[in-house]
């Protein structure tokens, strides 16, 4: 019999996630996947999964969950307090996880969204080629719905209980959002442009899979704030009558009615994400051949980081 993995305790917005839901856009039928890729990927990496395996993504707290048979488990998104049986365990590396213990993963510091793999990768039926949860319409992951208590995931058979590290630090170094230019940006003058790259912004407390609303300088459209709704993608930046932008993200709609001033680069996309409420950030625009040059750095700077994962037992470079 397979594994399985039990919830005991579920956090806020607590979803079975995997890369996402690719070719239905057209369809209008929305990505859904993790809000952080990269956070993901390196969550299965570490429990010795395969790319695209599913795994748990919670906003901000964890919560806790038990197995009837002996796994791997990996936290990554940001750092936070980790239990197994009571006793404290480290983020961003894996650890066994003995049938019956308990995993309890508290809150996470300088973060939003964080990443429970387990080894085998959670084996709810796909829907469209995905087991990504999209909230909105019911689809994927567990019927559809935030986990609960009482909820029993089924996994994959693991292909192996070794515990693994990070050979070389994951991090993101802090530099301005960069975005590009959006397809309504001459509905917004240069005074106002100027404003949106220069002055402040904060994500509000308006925030969830679908999008995030931010503070800062109203953004006013001279040329109005309702289009005929044409498509958006992952990223986009809407802007409507109150001149607060909206961050579109992961489970967001496929077309809409606002004109939209720029486009976040999909590679910076996560780190905005992961920003918490109130905290200070500015934009910077860049030309589409800049993003996708700066794409290809950050995949490269991730598959190296996917690579170096190691054994335990072997010393982690930058460890004295």
């Amino acid at each position: 019999m397979s594994p399985r993995l039990s919830i005991v305790r579920h956090g806020p917005l607590m979803t079975v996630q995997d890369q996402g839901r690719y070719g239905y856009r057209s369809r209008g039928v929305s990505t859904s996947g993790a809000m952080d890729r990269d956070a993901y990927a390196i969550a299965n990496a570490l429990a010795g999964n395969k790319p695209g395996a599913a795994a748990i993504e919670f906003g901000l707290i964890g919560g806790s969950m038990t197995t009837d048979k002996d796994v791997l488990v990996a936290v990554t998104g940001g750092n936070c307090k980790i239990e197994i049986a009571g006793k404290p365990v480290a983020a961003w590396e894996s650890h066994i996880l003995q049938a019956g213990e308990t995993l309890t993963v508290g809150a996470l510091q300088g973060a939003v969204w964080g990443y429970i793999a387990v080894s085998g990768g959670i084996a709810t039926s796909p829907m469209l080629g995905s087991r990504s949860t999209h909230l909105r319409t019911g689809v994927g992951g567990m019927d559809g719905r935030t986990l609960t208590a009482g909820d029993v995931l089924p996994l994959g058979e693991p292909d192996m209980l070794t515990p693994l590290v990070l050979g070389q630090p994951y991090f993101r170094r802090p530099h301005p959002i960069l975005v590009v230019p959006g397809p309504q940006n001459d509905y917004f003058e240069e005074a106002v442009w100027r404003d949106f790259l220069t002055r402040p912004f904060q994500v509000t407390t308006s925030r969830d899979r679908m999008a995030m609303v931010l503070n800062g300088p109203p953004l006013r459209a001279f040329k109005g704030h309702d289009i005929v709704s044409d498509a958006t993608v992952v990223g986009s930046i809407q802007v409507p009558g109150s001149g607060k932008p909206i961050v579109l993200t992961a489970d967001a709609q496929t077309t809409g009615g606002y004109p939209k001033i720029a486009t976040v680069a999909s590679f910076d996309l996560a780190r905005l994400t992961q920003m918490p409420s109130s905290q200070n950030f500015a934009f910077r625009a860049i030309s589409p051949d800049t993003a996708e040059e700066l794409f290809i750095a950050a995949q490269e700077r991730l598959e190296a980081v996917l690579g170096s994962v190691c054994s335990k037992t072997k010393k982690r470079f930058w460890e004295p």
